[in-house]
């Protein structure tokens, strides 16, 4: 088992490791016509399919993000309702406690941690604005 973790090489696909892609340092990339995903994103743009085409660095290089050509991007896609609807389950997911109580909160809770709210948790009290209770069931509908 040691022979094959020393085999193992953690690579980037992006990365040609030749020196091929230009390296910019913090601040000193063309902003008219370079962009980071995120940059993107603010602008209403994505990729496109289209690689990155530089790299930006910052703390000495130990954290980095990929650049974009802005003119190669395109528009996001909108949002429809299946998306949405994908979206919203997933978050019920993340902000649902399992516990007795059964409440969505409006922020995730920290279900790999604690396994539920903090008020199921260890009894501190759930602000009522943070929550939706879950509907109420009526006896007839048994």
């Amino acid at each position: 088992m040691a022979d094959q973790d020393e085999d193992l090489v953690d690579v980037d696909p992006y990365d040609p490791s030749d020196g091929s892609v230009p390296v910019f340092r913090w601040k000193q990339a063309g902003r008219e016509n370079l962009a980071t995903r995120r940059q993107l994103r603010e602008m209403g743009l994505r990729p496109g399919g289209h690689g990155p085409i530089a790299r930006i660095e910052c703390r000495g290089g130990k954290r980095f993000a990929w650049l974009y050509r802005i003119d190669l991007a395109k528009p996001k896609l909108p949002m429809t309702l299946a998306k949405e609807a994908a979206l919203d389950k997933a978050m019920a997911k993340r902000q649902s406690c399992p516990g007795p109580y059964g409440r969505r909160y409006f922020h995730c809770i920290p279900l790999k941690t604690l396994g539920s709210c903090l008020e199921c948790f260890d009894g501190t009290p759930a602000d009522p604005a943070s929550y939706i209770a879950p509907p109420v069931k009526h006896l007839l509908d048994a």
